[in-house]
């Protein structure tokens, strides 16, 4: 299934709302002299906003631009700059999707910095520095950039340092390739793991420069978000990373990792089939763009026929919308901003081998910090909401439900699996390993308005993304209010308990009762049957801050789906099955194909999750 326009466009309007309401009303940064800082490049000097409350740094490069012969390679420091560097406007975000058809720029390897405004204007020093919180942004790995989400008040409210990053995205940050290889000067030029690498710099530049800045390089929380929060897992399974942060934190992600077949081979591969997006997939159809060959076949034996000098150069000849023009290719009369290609690759240097939970139960096999993961109760209605079945259209809007009890039951399973790969299997093999250091949640509130007649709290619910809003202090936005809180004070409350929890976990490593002790204990997941697991977030109309103590994972999902009496005839039940292999590994296709004896259709070929990517079967559409 292939996500239309305006299921994506929904994605984008709701952070576009965030983002423009968020800086309404903003004037032109001026330079602050208050904010020149010594750094191991230069002097750098920022803006102060949030009315003198916050100090901040845009666009400070974190590496050389990974242009010409630094594409696919491991990101180098950046170079020394004399004079001073006025850091007001965050740097461009890296190529993706989404304009004419592709929008931003290779040169994209830019953080940005914000830090309270201390008493008297000194920096702090010493054991005064603050912890420092990195984001490492979502989009599926293939678009974003850090500066999406404006994370200032827990800078301004919450005592930490806060650093966002860029990295490169899709087919540029990951790109597995013998021909790569072969040209490497080191294994992690060769890992094809370049976005991971940029996530990597950057932490060694806030070990080497925050600092200056009045953070604490000995208090690092990593925390991202959705392909954010995959990359965070990617952190703790990373032997490049170990040592560079403290503790990590979730937010709707999964530890997904990909072998070097999955990344590399063709899906036809009789013995280890690669994934679709795969660099065996994408030199192919680049060989038909150039008019080298006329069909896959022909594509095929034009490369079995190259030298791998020859690839590589045939590869790094290409523009950034050249390379992209393929997936462009098979999404249909409309580019949509996000496509799919293998990432994060078990390369052994930059990537431990070994699936990540396997490891997560191994000690000594991964980077055991305090962790905290959790997900949203109804993560896939984000995706679905325009798409569904189970929703009617007037013009292209949801307009109401031709079946709602259907479209919550599917709501409720997309939240269950992402739950179950996200949170419970990981945390239950982390808290074997390192004891009562890691902490589950889920993200309940759904308290969204009626909006053009669509009642948004069951179009969308406790969808996915809509935490980033309280995360990041995001609840009074004006005008856009209309569009995301019924009730704006229970809203602003629930964001305030967030970050309380957040930022007493970057200060103590522990969430506790949050920084004023006020809130409810946040127990770390229990070992026992009727141990709290997690905590609800939720407005206090529906109860609230509460511990829960039910333990998941995939198969219970699948096993629970095969008897729920609410799915009524096995066309409803294939559903839910079918959403299962899009949305999680709950299911494979084959797994979904063989369902009692043959009752579910074969599942239909595309990619998997919805959303477009290379394959043999598109390629020939």
């Amino acid at each position: 299934m292939r996500r239309s326009p305006a299921s994506l466009a929904l994605i984008l309007v709701l952070f576009s709302l965030v983002v423009v309401a968020a800086g309404c009303g903003d004037s032109p940064p001026a330079a602050d002299p208050a904010t020149r800082r010594e750094i191991a490049q230069g002097t750098v000097v920022g803006t102060t906003i949030e009315g003198g409350r916050v100090h901040a740094w845009k666009g400070i490069p974190f590496a050389t631009p990974p242009e010409g012969p630094l594409r696919w390679r491991a990101p180098e420091p950046p170079a020394a700059w004399e004079g001073e560097r006025e850091s007001l406007a965050s740097g461009s975000m890296c190529v993706q999707l989404g304009g004419d058809p592709v929008q931003g720029s290779e040169d994209c390897l830019y953080l940005d910095v914000f830090a309270p405004v201390s008493e008297g204007g000194t920096l702090p020093e010493g054991a005064d520095r603050l912890p420092v919180m990195y984001w490492i942004h979502g989009g599926g790995n293939s678009m974003g950039a850090g500066d999406q989400v404006p994370p200032q008040a827990l800078a301004r409210d919450n005592g930490v340092v806060v650093v966002t990053i860029n990295y490169r995205l899709g087919v540029l940050g990951w790109l597995s390739h013998d021909a790569l290889r072969a040209s490497a000067a080191n294994p992690a030029d060769a890992s094809g793991n370049y976005g991971t690498l940029d996530i990597i710099r950057g932490l060694e530049w806030v070990q080497e420069n925050i600092a200056q800045f009045g953070g604490d390089p000995n208090r690092v929380t990593i925390f991202g978000e959705s392909a954010g929060g995959l990359n965070v897992f990617s952190m703790l399974v990373s032997p490049s990373a170990r040592g560079l942060f403290n503790a990590a934190i979730s937010e709707s992600g999964s530890p997904t990792t990909m072998t070097r077949d999955e990344a590399d081979h063709y899906t036809d591969d009789p013995e280890a089939p690669g994934l679709p997006g795969s660099s065996s997939e994408l030199l192919i159809a680049l060989i038909q763009q150039a008019g080298r060959a006329e069909g896959r076949d022909a594509a095929k034996a034009v490369a079995a026929e190259m030298e791998l000098s020859e690839i590589e150069d045939f590869l790094r000849g290409h523009s950034p919308e050249a390379l992209l023009q393929p997936f462009v290719d098979v999404m249909g009369d409309t580019p949509m901003p996000m496509y799919i290609s293998p990432n994060i690759f078990q390369d052994g240097h930059v990537i431990s081998e070994g699936e990540p939970v396997d490891l997560f139960a191994t000690p000594g096999a991964y980077n055991a910090v305090p962790f905290m993961a959790g997900t949203n109760r109804e993560e896939s209605k984000l995706f679905v909401a325009f798409d569904s079945p189970y929703v009617e259209t007037t013009f292209g809007l949801p307009s109401g439900f031709s079946n709602e009890r259907m479209y919550d039951v599917e709501g409720e399973y997309g939240g269950l699996v992402w739950r179950a790969m996200g949170v419970d299997e990981p945390l239950v093999a982390m808290r074997r390993t390192q004891g009562p250091s890691v902490w589950g949640y889920r993200f309940d509130w759904d308290e969204l308005p009626v909006v053009m007649g669509t009642d948004l709290s069951t179009l969308l619910g406790a969808a996915h993304a809509l935490d980033m809003i309280f995360v990041f202090g995001l609840t009074d936005l004006g005008w856009a209010n209309r569009f995301l809180f019924e009730d704006q004070p229970s809203a602003e409350k629930l964001s305030e308990q967030m970050r309380s929890y957040w930022a007493n976990f970057a200060h103590t490593y522990r969430p506790d009762r949050g920084q004023g002790g006020d809130l409810p204990e946040w127990k770390p997941w229990g070992a026992g049957e009727r141990d709290p697991k997690y905590l609800v977030f939720d407005s206090e109309r529906d109860d609230g801050l509460r511990m829960e103590a039910d333990r998941i994972d995939q198969a219970w999902v699948v096993a629970r789906a095969a008897t729920d009496p609410r799915i009524l005839n096995d066309e409803e039940r294939c559903s839910v099955f079918r959403s299962f292999v899009q949305w999680s590994e709950a299911l494979t296709p084959e797994a979904y194909t063989e369902i009692g004896e043959g009752m579910c259709r074969p599942f239909p070929l595309g990619p998997r999750l919805g959303f477009p990517s290379l394959s043999h079967d598109a390629s020939e559409e």
